[in-house]
């Protein structure tokens, strides 16, 4: 049967690049790897209850971290910047702190940058949340794929395919359902795909969202 394997982690080196960026003795990668994870969740958390706008996105495209010996710097790639930019220097301060507690480092600096990105539905991230927000509001979930891929198609994607599994609608039996619009090559390594996995909470149980976007 067809394997079917993460496109980002497939083309790792041809079009994609890695997400944290640094280096470590075999013996103290994982604890790298578990701190890595913590900063990305500490942010999500900290934009998830510093959340003023009702459409239920947050925003982030995606997280880099770069580490250094004695610096740890993080750029977020967000989509709608407007929750950080509002009494910037102090949320940015507030969210260092956090994170330095978090991971309790206190040789190391931290220096937070957000990037804004052009076109933010044209993220699968972006796309997903969006998705997850209108089935949390009991939009039916075809009325929200479609949406979801008409948003992207204004920002010249060249193909998209969008797929949720679960118990859609509260159905009792949990299927799969997928759209695809365009052209969404897999196989071709060379094809930058970008694809991201969301998990939502519904009322009737756990919803798993997958989009892929030919860029």
């Amino acid at each position: 049967m067809g394997q079917k394997i993460n496109p980002l982690g497939f083309r790792l080196g041809i079009t994609q690049s890695h997400h944290s960026i640094w280096f470590a003795q075999p013996k103290n990668y994982s604890e790298g790897l578990q701190e890595d994870k913590k900063i990305r969740d500490c942010i999500q958390n900290y934009i998830q209850k510093n959340m003023k706008i009702s459409s239920g996105v947050e925003g982030i495209a995606c997280i880099e971290i770069k580490k250094r010996i004695d610096l740890i710097q993080i750029i977020i790639y967000m989509g709608f910047p407007k929750l950080l930019i509002e009494g910037r220097s102090q949320k940015i301060e507030e969210l260092q702190k956090n994170i330095q507690k978090e991971i309790n480092c206190v040789n190391r600096k931290i220096n937070i940058a957000i990037k804004r990105i052009s076109n933010p539905y044209g993220h699968p991230k972006i796309l997903a949340e969006f998705i997850a927000g209108q089935l949390k509001n009991r939009v039916s979930f075809r009325k929200a794929m479609k949406k979801a891929i008409e948003l992207s198609e204004q920002t010249d994607t060249k193909g998209i395919k969008v797929q949720i599994a679960g118990r859609l609608d509260g159905k009792e039996i949990a299927r799969v359902e997928w759209i695809r619009e365009g052209r969404v090559p897999l196989q071709t390594i060379r094809a930058p795909i970008d694809y991201c996995a969301y998990t939502v909470r519904t009322i009737y149980g756990v919803l798993g969202i997958k989009i892929w976007i030919f860029i």
